[in-house]
């Protein structure tokens, strides 16, 4: 974290990793995010879930281990482990998540409600993918869009290092927002209760306690639009006052203008011919694909390239 942190707050536009958003009052609040009525990428992917559990379940060869990255609560993935279990094909549930919580709580409520072996995993699986459970066959799931929060290069190297990671009969699940109308993403990103705005300043607060800095949450606002060069949501913090925020661990001062912009995220949207170029340059291929009826939302199945 010091060395992100240090190096996104020197950069000329200054920009702070997504990552940091998550510690135990950032996930529930991003929990929060996906039953927001603007917010529609988990109804959609809960939906296309609903739909084609079993379907996935069968292209994936009836796999015996689910490791979900960014797991969370494990809210929508129940569906693809009843559909496992229903299969006859379920021993085991990886969930892998940098929220140490809610990684034990999921994972003690899936081995309760499932009796099968539960291996939890708390780190941040961007950098530490390798150290995921290799029993198979396996089908390694990546949900909610998080694949969007990657840049070009970031993306690229992590689907390599996947494709590195599968064997003969494992899969990877990805999760994909799809193009649309500037509108609706926007409106997913401006919520009118105001929980993405607390959500992308939790941000500060996580650097506030573990950094011990002294960012003024109130003194920055949420910035949330389409770019549409990019094909991408660009999520920022905007300064409202000149200041300067002390970073006491680094021993640094970080000074803010006036209506200067900080990026925090940006979260790409995709379509299905796009994304089987970006498998095929990370050496996986398309094995199946499913959308939500309004075609808003998409997942696909990857394997190996043969």
């Amino acid at each position: 974290m010091a060395a992100d942190v240090r190096a996104g707050l020197t950069k000329p536009f200054k920009e702070l990793s997504p990552r940091y958003f998550y510690d135990e009052r950032g996930s529930e609040l991003f929990e929060q995010i996906t039953e927001l009525p603007e917010y529609y990428p988990t109804r959609c992917e809960r939906e296309i879930l609903q739909l084609h559990a079993r379907e996935i379940c069968a292209a994936a060869g009836a796999p015996a281990t689910l490791i979900e990255l960014g797991s969370g609560s494990a809210a929508k993935t129940r569906l693809l482990l009843d559909a496992m279990r229903d299969a006859g094909c379920l021993e085991a549930y990886a969930p892998v998540d940098i929220s140490e919580q809610i990684t034990r709580d999921t994972s003690e409520a899936i081995a309760a409600e499932y009796e099968i072996i539960v291996h939890g995993l708390v780190c941040d699986f961007e950098r530490d993918l390798e150290r995921i459970p290799l029993r198979g066959p396996r089908v390694i799931a990546l949900l909610g869009g998080t694949i969007g929060n990657f840049e070009p290069a970031q993306r690229a190297s992590f689907l390599a290092r996947v494709a590195n990671l599968l064997g003969e009969d494992d899969h990877f699940l990805l999760g994909t927002d799809l193009v649309k109308d500037r509108a609706t993403l926007e409106a997913a990103y401006n919520d009118s209760a105001g929980v993405t705005s607390e959500f992308n300043k939790n941000v500060l607060a996580v650097l506030n306690e573990r950094l011990d800095c002294d960012f003024d949450l109130d003194a920055f606002e949420h910035v949330a639009f389409w770019d549409e060069e990019n094909l991408w949501m660009d999520i920022r913090l905007r300064s409202l006052a000149r200041q300067v925020v002390n970073i006491a661990a680094l021993e640094m001062h970080v000074a803010f203008d006036r209506g200067e912009e900080m990026r925090t995220e940006i979260s790409t949207k995709f379509a299905r011919q796009g994304l089987a170029g970006i498998y095929a340059e990370s050496g996986l291929e398309m094995a199946g694909w499913w959308t939500d009826p309004s075609g808003l939302y998409g997942l696909s199945l990857a394997r190996p390239a043969r």
